[in-house]
């Protein structure tokens, strides 16, 4: 299955809107709008520090190859969204830890 996604609108999918910022993060960063869409649709949702990122991960991957759809391509996209749908920035990082609940473990500080 691959989804068909707009070239030349800044709506993706229904709700969500990709900024200014975001297109050229995107661009930068060779991602297609295909790849914000389709993590948009099969990534796993995190709240982050007041925004929602949307991920494709190894766990992804695994479960809708069993559907018979292929995320190998996209695994490791992330998108950022603000609460309102738009669309932040989105970028490729293969560490999920960042996306996990509670707090995270700070480094000793040097008891000097």
């Amino acid at each position: 299955m691959k989804p068909n996604f707009p070239a030349n609108d800044n709506c993706i999918l229904p709700g969500y809107a990709l900024t200014h910022h975001a297109r050229q993060r995107m661009l930068h960063r060779g991602l297609k709008l295909e790849a914000v869409g389709v993590a948009l649709l099969y990534g796993r949702v995190a709240s982050v520090r007041g925004a929602v990122i949307h991920a494709i991960g190894r766990k992804e991957v695994r479960f809708y190859a069993r559907e018979g759809i292929d995320l190998s391509r996209y695994e490791g996209v992330h998108v950022v969204c603000s609460s309102d749908g738009a669309i932040l920035t989105a970028y490729w990082n293969h560490d999920f830890r960042g996306l996990r609940p509670g707090p995270r473990p700070r480094a000793p500080r040097d008891a000097a």
